[in-house]
């Protein structure tokens, strides 16, 4: 996966092999200590965004071929190839719910905290609107309708000390969203956008 990614670098700005690795290592931590099966969460943790190598601005779903492929390949069992595709779509913002397995919770929880991260939107959002063939008012109208409902749900993140070291992150990252959601009302930013390129 990493040569992959780095071989895709340039299309993967911010799915790039900085974001799997990350989401990588945060799952394996949040499987760790919620008992879920480690080895099939590093493996769907790696996967997760294959989607974006296929088409920009993509579901999960988009990428279920090119996943499978790619772990066939790699040697992973026709069982395992399918608990791998039910982690990712299970966990998948947009239509995650708060039921789901513990797998998919770890996963869950890496992929949340990357968007979380008080440094995503001051150094990758625009990285993300330039992988993706998106504008501001898309991706901030996506973030906002995906996330807050979560949030205000009680289960942005799953695993409980997750919640406890990152929910102030979460919040004030998808306050800052909502805020420019508002802003961009204004015609005043939206004639000052229209000037700046980014």
């Amino acid at each position: 996966m990493k040569r992959l990614c780095e071989d895709l670098a340039a299309k993967l700005q911010f799915h790039g092999w900085h974001h799997v690795s990350f989401v990588r290592d945060k799952s394996v931590h949040f499987a760790e200590r919620n008992g879920a099966a480690r080895d099939v969460v590093e493996v769907a943790a790696l996967v997760h965004d294959l989607n974006y190598m296929v088409r920009r601005n993509s579901l999960p779903t988009d990428g279920a071929a090119l996943r499978r492929k790619v772990l066939f390949v790699a040697g992973v069992s026709q069982g395992d190839i399918e608990w791998i595709e039910q982690i990712v779509l299970e966990a998948e913002m947009r239509t995650r719910s708060r039921d789901i397995s513990l797998e998919a919770q770890a996963l869950s929880d890496a992929d949340t905290l990357f968007k979380a991260l008080p440094v995503t939107p001051v150094v990758l959002a625009h990285k993300y609107l330039q992988e993706n063939g998106i504008t501001l008012r898309e991706l901030a109208h996506k973030i906002v309708g995906e996330q807050v409902g979560k949030a205000d749900e009680g289960y942005y993140f799953y695993d409980p000390e997750a919640a406890a070291t990152y929910t102030k992150w979460a919040e004030t990252n998808l306050l800052l969203w909502k805020c420019i959601v508002e802003s961009l009302d204004d015609p005043c930013v939206e004639d000052l956008l229209t000037k700046v390129a980014f």
